[in-house]
This record gives structure tokens, C-alpha cells and sequence, in this order.
């Protein structure tokens, strides 16, 4: 028993012991009574349908959730319905109704709980080319999938791209003969190692005495084909893997700063576990480490640790092995990490739209692997968590403020993933939704933004400028832990559907006043032509004091306020936005402009009041 379910299970004896009620399931853990009569297996084996199509799970079987009073229930584990367990994994079928046997997805084990047992079922999710499977129900087929807390059918439209993505990853490239390559060119270590790994937490496989024995298991295992190694086999268990795959195998990394005597340059090439941690390891020592307040001073990179583990794994599990290129790994200290990846995007997953005078640039987030045998190697040695599913995480961890919005650009031949140093939520945002507090209280029928809906419309927000740069960024999906918060936000009119919405995947752009802070055309109309001869950081004064006058709950906005609003949404340069002798420079000439305006009348102070208003119109005739 791990240590995850260890930590599940101590929290339900506290609950059930306490007579409290707090909410255990998730995307990945079902909890059910033994249940007592067939109909109420049919949803044990709806759930197990859904954790195999989606990333995977547990079932515990012994406690029953009460709706009145709201609580946990122990009702413990009945021994004679093991044989249920037992044939669960034969349960399903594919889309043709075929009977398949799933014994490698499932384990289960009873463990003692409170005065008796329980189960619990655990279920692996499939491999991408393995999806969908079926439950049979009278006379139909239903696949399920795991949404939030519960069990949703899949649609029709979806199975039918799933079945698309089956016919394309049978002819993947990580599935190509090597050309000049044997059998013998295969490392009987390094398959064993990939055997042993297998055999976590049980055995099986058997550990091969040769080659020759291994046979049968390599061909199963697509590692070879008609007798010779294929991409896949080569790098997993290939003998000197860059001489046969070139730049499939190969990791450039280095460290972007001015001075190249200071850029750490690495070249790497091995098998693509070893690969794997060594990219890892380059990006861990390279970037920032801080010091945090918690837990009496501890180090705080400037990434989280799973977020650089997970970008690299996906990178090189995704990539297009077709092309002898390399993947290249930048980091800019203090700006963005970029990885670049050849291949690009399949072409439904890219959302690209000029309507409504709006330019959007969304990638619809997937799980399926570009590479799924290959995928379903990386699982057996961790480097491919069920939960941990690429963009999911990116996104997750973005709307946690771990990390900014990241980003996409494509090249001809290659995809290069920007993640940006900082937070979501970051100073920038903090001040723009101060200058529209009042705003934003009138949308949300007098309350404040929460953390999480702030959160939502700080990324729709940010997607939105970066789109306008013509990058493009993830697209925000309803079956994430934010859905509250889009909806909520959604109902204030603050976000809005575009009209390149999908039936499944709508496309959120925020209210044009946040939107397009840009004011200019509006300051000229009420300003009159003497706006234009203005200097450039007098006209953008002027806009945020229009700003503030117009939607903020302190209408008198002063220099320093003008001064920290314009530094972090236009002024500062990346890298050094924690520079005082920068900002007390611009504060400076920030008053000086801020003097200017006044002497020409283009802002006054009202009262004994200390902040500026823009000057009525008839004062500039």
C-alpha cells in the first residue's frame, strides 16, 4: 500500500470516528459499500469502465456515504464477493463487443480497517492506442469516463476521434524499423531492467536468461518487428542508441545569458530513460533557487520540481521521431524556460480564430500520446503518471499561481513550450484589478473576486495578450477544479464565449473593457487634439488616470500608484522587475511627466484631495 492510500485511509477512520463529513473522492478515487446485488455492481463496474479511459484510479469497496445526516459509513468487506473482484477485468469489451481479458490493468488487495476489512480495487489506465473499452448494457455498448467526481458517458463524436487516433498510432513512428540494425543490437540488461520495473508491485514478467528467450516478449512488446529493433525497442533497450538514432535521441540544453562565457552548454544522447534524467537534472541545477519564509527558511526553485520532471518527460514522449532532430532545452534565468520539440499539434487540437475582431489562439488539451507504446513504457517506470497528463498539469498548476501562463509557438517543423517565470496572479495582475475594483464589484453584484476567480480571469486575460502576439496558449476546459469559478465568472459577464466555441470546448475571452485597456482613442476624444503632441509615457499617464477615474473605487490615482501600474504591465523589463534603482529611475520620471500634464492642464487635483482626475475638457480650450 502506498503512501497516498495510506493517507486516504487514515482520513476516513478520522471521519467516520469524528462523524464528520469532508469530500474524498476525486478524479481518481471512488468510494462504495460492498455492494449486495448485481445491479449495484453495475456501478463498481462503471467506474472501474471509467478510471481504464481516463487516467486511472482506485475503488474502495467497505464504506458507504450517507446523504442525511451528511457522513461516512464503515460497512466493511463481505469475503464472498471475491469472485466479483476476480472477474471484474473481464467485464469489458471493445467497440465491436469483443470480450477482452484486462487481468495486467487491475490489482486488488483486503486490508484490515477500523473492527474489520476492506477492498480496494486498484485500475491502471489504458494505453492511448488501447482506448476506448466498453461496458456491456442490454443490448449496447457504453464507454464512461472519469469528470470530477463521477462517471459520464463519452459521446459518440468522441469515440469516433478515439478510433481516428487507433488507425494513426498503429502506424506510429516510434514503431519503425531501424535501418541496419539486429536483433543482437539489443541490450539484454537494459530489457531486464525495463522487466524488473514491470514487475512493480507484481511480478508479471519473468527476468530473461537471453535474447533468445526474450523473444516473445519483445515482439509483444512492439520493441521488435519481423525479427528487428524498432525506434520504440532502440530506445528503450538498444546498445548505443545515438549511433542507430542520430538526434532521436539526443537533448541540447543551455543556459540563455548575454555573456557566453557564462551559457552552460550540454549535449546529451542515451536511451531514453537515462535521457530523461539527465535533462531533468540540467534544468534543476540551472534554474533560480530561493529562499521561502516556510518551514524555517527551506530552498524554493523558481519551478516546482514535478512541473520541469513532467515538461521533459512529455517532451520527449511526444515528440515526432520520424524527424532526426533534437529537442532543444533554453533557459533564460529569471524570463522563461522553452523546450523545443519537433512535431507539431494535430490539427484538431488547435482552435485559430480572427472573429469578432478577437484573435484567439487555443490548444484543446489531450492526453493521448503522440507515442502510446512508448507512453505505456515511460508509465512502468513513473515518467508517465495517470493524473500527470501534460497541458492538464500545466494548467493546474498555472491556476494554483505556481506558475504563469505558459505558451506555445510553432516553427515549420517544431512546437517550442514557453513557461514563464513568475506567477499567475502575479504584481502585474494584483494592480490591473485594482484600477478596475469598482468595476468589477458592479459585475459581481458587490463582492470581490475570490482567489479562484481571479485566478480564471487572470489566465483568460493573459491567453488573451498572448494571443494577440500570436501565441498560442491552453485552452481553459470545463472538467477541471475551477469550474465554479469559470461559471461564476462567466455569469458576471467579466468572460464571454467566443464564437469559435466547440460544442465540448468552449473558447473564453474576457469583457472588452478588461480586455483592451488601451483607452487612447477615447482620452483623444475628451482630450482633444492636444493628446497627440504629447510624448509617449504622457499619453499612457493619462490612460491609467483615465482608468482609475472611471473604474476604480479610488477614482485620485497619484504618481507612485501610475508609476507601479505602468512598470508592471508595460515598463519593466523581464528578468529585472525587482530592480529598485529601475523603478525609483521611472518613479522620477514619472512625477516629472505627472508635473507636466498638471502645468498644461491635462490633469488636475480636486479639493484637498492628494491623487489627479483628468482635467474637465473646457479647461484645455
Amino acid at each position: 500500500m502506498d503512501k497516498t492510500v495510506e493517507n486516504l485511509l487514515h482520513q476516513l477512520d478520522d471521519l467516520i470516528r469524528q462523524q464528520r463529513y469532508q469530500s474524498l473522492e476525486t478524479d481518481t478515487v471512488e468510494i462504495k459499500p460492498v455492494p449486495s446485488t448485481g445491479h449495484q455492481w453495475t456501478e463498481v463496474f462503471k467506474s472501474a469502465n471509467a478510471f481504464l479511459n481516463t487516467r486511472g484510479g482506485l475503488i474502495l469497496l467497505g464504506v458507504k456515504e450517507e446523504q442525511r445526516p451528511r457522513g461516512f459509513v464503515f460497512t466493511g468487506w463481505k469475503e464472498q464477493n471475491e469472485n466479483n473482484v476476480r472477474e471484474l477485468p473481464l467485464k469489458f469489451t471493445d467497440k465491436e463487443g469483443k470480450p477482452l481479458d484486462l487481468s495486467e490493468a487491475f490489482r486488488s488487495e483486503v486490508v484490515p480497517f477500523q473492527e474489520g476489512q476492506i477492498a480496494i480495487i486498484y485500475v491502471d489506465e489504458l494505453a492511448a492506442d488501447r482506448k476506448f473499452v466498453f461496458l456491456p448494457h442490454g443490448d449496447r455498448l457504453e464507454a464512461f469516463r472519469r469528470s470530477l467526481t463521477g462517471d459520464a458517458r463519452i459521446p459518440e463524436d468522441v469515440i469516433s476521434r478515439q478510433e481516428e487516433f487507433r488507425e494513426e498510432a498503429s502506424h506510429a513512428t516510434e514503431l519503425e524499423l531501424v535501418p541496419d540494425l539486429s536483433f543482437s543490437d539489443l541490450d539484454l540488461d537494459k530489457l531486464n531492467d525495463y522487466i524488473t520495473q514491470l514487475n512493480r508491485p507484481v511480478r508479471i514478467e519473468t527476468v530473461k536468461a537471453s535474447l533468445e528467450d526474450a523473444r516473445a516478449f519483445l515482439d509483444r512488446k512492439c520493441f521488435v518487428k519481423d525479427g528487428r529493433p524498432t525506434t520504440l525497442g532502440v530506445l528503450v533497450c538498444g546498445k548505443y542508441p545515438s549511433d542507430w538514432l542520430g538526434f532521436r535521441c539526443h537533448v541540447h540544453a543551455y543556459v540563455d545569458v548575454p555573456q557566453e562565457i557564462a551559457r552552460d552548454k550540454q549535449d546529451f544522447a542515451d536511451n531514453i530513460i537515462p535521457l530523461m534524467e539527465k535533462a531533468f537534472n540540467y534544468l534543476l541545477r540551472n534554474i533560480r533557487i530561493g529562499i521561502t519564509p516556510e518551514r524555517g527558511g527551506t530552498s524554493a526553485p523558481e519551478y516546482p520540481e514535478d512541473l520541469l520532471r513532467e515538461t521533459v518527460n512529455n517532451a520527449l514522449a511526444h515528440r515526432n521521431y520520424s524527424a532526426n532532430k533534437q529537442v532543444i532545452v533554453a533557459i533564460k534565468p529569471g524570463v522563461h524556460i522553452c523546450i523545443k520539440n519537433p512535431g507539431s499539434f494535430r490539427p484538431h487540437l488547435i482552435v485559430r480564430s480572427d472573429a469578432d475582431n478577437t484573435p484567439v489562439r487555443r490548444i484543446i488539451p489531450e492526453a493521448k500520446a503522440r507515442n502510446p507504446k512508448l507512453a505505456d513504457v515511460l508509465r512502468v517506470y513513473r515518467k508517465w503518471e495517470g493524473r500527470g497528463i501534460g497541458m492538464a498539469t500545466l494548467v493546474g498548476m498555472c491556476l494554483g499561481n505556481q506558475i504563469d501562463v505558459p505558451y506555445y509557438t510553432f516553427g515549420t517543423e517544431d512546437v517550442s513550450l514557453y513557461l514563464p517565470s513568475g506567477q499567475l496572479v502575479d504584481e502585474r495582475m494584483e494592480r490591473f484589478f485594482q484600477s478596475y475594483d469598482r468595476y468589477l464589484q458592479e459585475k459581481m453584484q458587490g463582492d470581490d473576486l475570490s482567489t479562484a476567480q481571479k485566478a480564471v480571469l487572470a489566465y483568460v486575460l493573459k491567453s488573451q495578450w498572448h494571443n494577440d502576439q500570436e501565441r498560442y496558449t491552453i485552452l481553459l476546459t470545463p472538467d477541471n477544479n475551477h469550474l465554479a469559478a469559470l461559471r461564476d465568472v462567466e455569469k458576471a459577464r467579466l468572460i464571454r464565449k467566443h464564437p469559435a466555441s466547440l460544442p465540448y470546448y468552449p473558447v473564453y475571452v474576457a469583457d472588452p473593457v478588461l480586455a483592451s485597456p488601451d483607452n487612447r482613442a477615447v482620452l483623444r476624444q475628451q482630450l482633444g487634439i492636444a493628446f497627440d503632441s504629447l510624448k509617449p509615457l504622457a499619453k499612457d499617464i493619462l490612460a491609467i488616470v483615465h482608468r482609475f477615474n472611471t473604474y476604480s473605487s479610488t477614482p485620485h490615482v497619484n504618481a507612485r500608484q501610475t508609476a507601479f501600474t505602468l512598470w508592471y504591465e508595460k515598463y519593466s523589463k523581464l528578468g529585472t522587475r525587482n530592480s529598485l534603482m529601475e523603478f525609483d529611475g521611472f518613479l522620477r520620471k514619472v512625477r516629472y511627466e505627472f508635473n507636466s500634464l498638471e502645468t498644461e492642464g491635462f490633469v488636475a487635483k480636486e479639493g484637498r484631495r492628494s491623487g489627479f482626475v483628468l482635467a474637465k475638457p473646457q479647461l484645455l480650450l
